[in-house]
């Protein structure tokens, strides 16, 4: 491990001469000299609490904005997205396991300060930053130097996460992010703690939170049978999401697809999505997508008045795009809930 990703960690406190309580997320871990805590990249070096993976990269791409998945966002943007190592939580699933469950190993890895990340993103002239991947949560100290210093240059941040962490620590990262994806996993607390690794609870007051203080939210529920996947539990979410985050807060539906320890189970059902996209529609939320289903009708946006399709999409790709300028429905006038504009070469986003 190069030296310069070793890093001085902000939100602990120590508890004696020796043991610490970080105090980032949830888990709250208490460590002695040597413990690592469940995240696997925070440690007790001599009664002091350290992150292992500042300013390791163990990513970086520049993909469609659609991608993270934000659909209501600058759409069409291209964003850089950069990732680090390790994760708060275990599922069995993880799409992105070879990075957010491997273990750290020494001499294979260098920094990249904040610095460099702003340089390239004036570089390749994209001008938002997304901190995706694994859990950038963990990556704490690194998220929110980067991101103040992309802020101050007029850049755009944005969170893809699983919403595991402590209202202290997210209300100081807050003013610093414009958008976030959060991944709501389950609606069940047992199945949280149980097979995810995680409390439910904290990830929806988290995600309240960054709703209430103006942070631009969207949603991803990635649907496994037989974990997730009720109808039951399903519309419980969706309730939930109307009364806290809003109808007007757009919910993706995910298709799972075998990996990691999940590898022997069967890809959900097409059927099944199309179910709980008709239901969370039906109960009221204004903007409803299937993800990781190429040619799906739940790729579409709809106007939330008159019904017509006012974004059709493919894939990653917006192939028709009928709002006006200021985001108005071109055949009814109805507000579409877009923030920004899309995304036109040449356009100059720097605030």
């Amino acid at each position: 491990m190069d030296k310069n990703t070793i890093k001085e960690a902000l939100f602990y406190r120590k508890i004696n001469e020796n043991k610490v309580k970080c105090e980032l997320c949830p888990w709250n871990c208490t460590l002695s000299p040597g413990q690592i805590g469940s995240c696997g990249v925070r440690k007790n070096v001599n009664g002091k609490l350290f992150s292992l993976i500042y300013g390791l990269v163990s990513a970086t791409a520049i993909d469609p904005i659609e991608k993270k998945p934000l659909y209501h966002f600058y759409p069409q943007a291209p964003i850089l997205s950069i990732s680090t190592l390790g994760c708060n939580f275990k599922c069995p699933w993880c799409q992105n396991w070879e990075i957010s469950h491997v273990k750290l190993t020494e001499g294979k890895d260098e920094a990249i300060p904040p610095e460099k990340i702003i340089n390239m993103m004036i570089s390749y002239g994209v001008p938002f930053l997304a901190f995706t991947y694994n859990e950038p949560i963990i990556w704490y100290e690194y998220v929110l130097d980067t991101a103040k210093l992309a802020k101050s240059k007029g850049f755009k941040n944005v969170l893809v996460t699983n919403g595991h962490i402590n209202l202290e620590p997210l209300n100081e990262l807050i003013p610093y992010i414009d958008a976030v994806n959060v991944d709501i996993k389950a609606f069940k607390k047992e199945t949280y703690l149980r097979i995810i690794g995680g409390h439910l609870d904290a990830v929806l007051n988290a995600v309240t939170e960054m709703k209430r203080k103006g942070v631009h939210v969207e949603t991803t529920y990635l649907v496994i049978p037989g974990v997730n996947g009720s109808e039951d539990e399903f519309k419980r979410m969706v309730r939930w999401h109307l009364d806290n985050l809003g109808p007007e807060t757009p919910l993706h539906i995910s298709r799972f697809y075998p990996m990691y320890k999940y590898a022997d189970k069967e890809p959900t059902p097409v059927e099944l999505l199309t179910k709980l996209w008709e239901i969370g529609r039906g109960e009221g939320l204004l903007y409803v997508y299937v993800g990781n289903v190429p040619g799906h009708k739940g790729e579409t946006t709809y106007c939330p008045k008159c019904g017509k399709p006012v974004i059709e999409r493919a894939g990653f790709s917006i192939i028709k795009w009928k709002l006006t300028e200021n985001n108005k429905c071109e055949f009814c006038g109805a507000e579409v809930h877009i923030t920004g504009n899309r995304w036109e070469e040449g356009r100059s986003y720097i605030l």
